[in-house]
C-alpha cells in the first residue's frame, strides 16, 4: 500500500500541467536575459543589478513565483468563485477612480503611483472579467443563445472595456477581444467572429479608400453570404457577378468620363477654394455631371436589396435574411462613422501609428521610427542571430521601449529566426495545454476561466509580436511574462494559476 507521501506526490504529478508551467518559467527566464540585454549597454554592473530593469525584473519574477506557490498550494481553489463578483466589482471601481486620480502617462491615465511603485487596474481587471464571465456562464439553465443572457455576458466585457478606452489606454482594451473565442466555445455563433472582422475591414477600407470602396465591399460580402445559404450561388455568379463587378469600377469610369467631358474637374474638385470650382462649372456645358456621385447609385441600390430582403425574410420567417439586413445596417452605420472615430476618439499619436501602419504616412523619424527600427532589429538577426549581447541595434538603443514593448526585436536581432520561433512555439504551447486542458473540464466555471486565459495570452501574443514586425499598430502592450513590469508579471502568473489550482482540483477526483 502506497503511504501517504507517495499518495501526495503521484497527485501533484497528475492534476498540475507540467507542460504550461515549464512554458511559464522558461518564457519568465529567458525574458530577463533579454530585458538585460536591451539595457546592458547603459553601464549596470550584472545581470543581478538591483538599479537596472533586469534586476527589477528578477525581484517581480521572484514574487511572481511565491504569488504562483500561494495560488496553486494555499489558496483554496473554490474562493475564486466567490470572490469573482465583489473583485469585479471593485477593479471596476479602481478603473473609473484612475481616470481622475493617475497623472498622465504617455497620453495615458491607467497608472496608480505610491512613491516608486506603479500599479496598472487594466491589468487585474483582465482576471476579475475572465472570473466574472465564467460564474456568470456556470450558472444553471444560462443559454448563450438567450438574449438576456447574451446580453449580461456582453456587458461584463464591454464595461470594463469601455472604462480602458476612456483611460486611453486602447490596446488593453483591445485585449478583451480575446473573450470572443471564450463566447464562440461556449455556443456562440460564429457569425459574431464574422461580424467581429467586417468591423475591422470596414474600418480599414474606409480610412484607406473610401465610403463607396467599404459599402461595395459590405454589399458583395453580404449578397455573397445570402446566395450561398439559400444554395444559389451558381445564380448569383450569373447574374449579380455583372452588376456588382460594374459598380466597383464604378467611380474609376465616372472619373475618367468626367474628365473628358468637364476639362479641368480634377483641379476643381481637389481645389479648395469655391470659386475654382465655380468657374470650371460655368465654363462647361456638362457641368451638371459633376452634381452625381456614383455613392447615389450604390445607395439606391443598398435600399432597393435591404427593402427586398426585409419583405423576403418577412414573407419566408428567414433568419438568414434578416441576418443580412442587420449586417447590413450595421455595415452601413460602421462606415459612415469610422471617419468621425479615427478623428474623435482616437488620439493623436493612435492616428498617426495607425495611418504609418496602412501607409497612409510615411514616418519614419517619428511615429514609424520603433517599428522600423524593429524591422531593422529582427531583419539583422537572420536564422541564428548575432550573439547574445552582440546586438547593434540593441546595444546602442535604436529601438525605443525595447525592454517593455518591443523586447521581442531583442530576440530577433540576438537569437534570430531560431530565438523567435522558440519563443513563439513555447506560447504556442502554453495557449494549446489551456484550450485542451479547459476541454477536458467537467466544471463549467474551470472551463470557461481557462477559454479566457488562452484569449488573452493569444491576443497580447499576437499585438505585441505583430506591432513589432510592422503588422498591427504601435499601441503599447506587453509580451506575457517577457516584457518588464512587475504588475504585469504578476497579474499573468496570477491569471495562469488560478486555472491550474482550479484545473488542479478538478483532476484530484478523477
Amino acid at each position: 500500500m502506497l503511504d501517504q507521501r507517495q499518495l501526495y506526490q503521484r497527485g501533484i504529478n497528475k492534476t498540475i500541467d507540467w507542460w504550461i508551467v515549464a512554458c511559464y518559467v522558461l518564457l519568465s527566464l529567458f525574458g530577463i536575459m533579454n530585458i538585460y540585454a536591451s539595457v546592458h549597454s547603459s553601464g549596470p554592473s550584472s545581470i543581478f543589478d538591483l538599479t537596472c530593469n533586469s534586476g527589477k525584473q528578477i525581484i517581480w519574477t521572484a514574487g511572481a513565483y511565491v504569488i504562483a506557490l500561494l495560488v496553486l498550494f494555499l489558496f483554496n481553489p473554490h474562493i475564486w468563485e466567490a470572490l469573482a463578483p465583489p473583485a469585479y466589482a471593485i477593479v471596476q471601481i479602481l478603473l473609473v477612480a484612475v481616470i481622475f486620480l493617475s497623472s498622465d502617462v504617455k497620453g495615458s491615465h491607467s497608472w496608480f503611483k505610491f512613491g516608486p511603485v506603479s500599479f496598472q487596474p487594466a491589468e487585474l481587471s483582465k482576471i476579475t472579467t475572465s472570473l466574472f464571465l465564467a460564474l456568470l456562464i456556470s450558472r444553471q439553465n444560462f443559454k448563450m443563445t438567450e438574449l438576456k443572457h447574451f446580453a449580461a455576458v456582453a456587458a461584463a466585457i464591454l464595461v470594463p472595456m469601455a472604462t480602458i478606452v476612456l483611460e486611453s489606454e486602447t490596446g488593453s482594451a483591445l485585449v478583451y477581444c480575446g473573450f470572443i473565442f471564450m463566447l464562440y466555445r461556449e455556443g456562440l455563433t460564429g457569425w459574431l467572429l464574422s461580424l467581429a472582422g467586417l468591423v475591422v475591414l470596414l474600418f480599414i477600407l474606409t480610412l484607406k479608400f473610401s465610403p463607396y470602396t467599404s459599402l461595395m465591399a459590405l454589399t458583395i460580402l453580404v449578397s455573397l453570404c445570402c446566395s450561398t445559404y439559400r444554395k444559389r450561388f451558381v445564380s448569383w455568379l450569373t447574374k449579380e457577378t455583372p452588376l456588382l463587378v460594374f459598380l466597383s469600377f464604378l467611380p474609376s469610369l465616372w472619373h475618367s468620363l468626367i474628365n473628358r467631358l468637364v476639362p479641368g474637374a480634377d483641379l476643381a474638385m481637389a481645389d479648395l477654394d469655391p470659386s475654382v470650382t465655380d468657374t470650371v462649372l460655368k465654363a462647361s456645358d456638362w457641368s451638371f455631371l459633376l452634381a452625381f456621385k456614383p455613392m447615389y447609385l450604390l445607395a439606391a441600390l443598398l435600399a432597393f436589396i435591404i427593402i427586398k430582403a426585409m419583405i423576403r425574410a418577412y414573407e419566408e420567417k428567414s433568419l438568414a435574411l434578416w441576418s443580412a439586413v442587420g449586417a447590413l445596417f450595421v455595415g452601413i452605420a460602421l462606415t459612415f462613422s469610422a471617419s468621425f472615430v479615427f478623428k474623435n476618439v482616437l488620439q493623436d499619436h493612435q492616428r498617426t501609428r495607425i495611418e504609418v501602419l496602412l501607409g497612409m504616412k510615411e514616418d519614419l523619424a517619428g511615429a514609424g521610427y520603433n517599428v522600423h527600427q524593429s524591422m531593422v532589429a529582427i531583419g539583422s538577426g537572420g536564422v541564428v542571430g548575432k550573439g547574445y549581447l552582440q546586438g547593434t541595434q540593441t546595444t546602442y538603443g535604436f529601438v525605443p521601449e525595447q525592454s517593455t514593448d518591443f523586447i521581442f526585436c531583442t530576440v530577433g536581432e540576438e537569437w534570430g529566426f531560431l530565438g523567435c520561433a522558440f519563443v513563439i512555439i513555447l506560447y504556442v504551447i502554453m495557449i494549446w495545454r489551456l484550450i485542451r486542458d479547459a476541454d477536458d473540464c467537467r466544471e463549467v466555471f474551470t472551463r470557461v476561466y481557462g477559454y479566457c486565459v488562452a484569449g488573452i495570452l493569444f491576443m497580447h501574443l499576437f499585438i505585441n509580436i505583430g506591432m513589432t514586425i510592422g503588422i498591427m499598430p504601435v499601441i503599447g502592450i506587453p509580451l506575457p511574462l517577457f516584457s518588464y513590469g512587475g504588475s504585469s508579471m504578476w497579474a499573468f502568473t496570477t491569471l495562469i494559476f488560478i486555472f491550474l489550482a482550479l484545473y488542479r482540483q478538478e483532476k484530484k477526483y478523477f
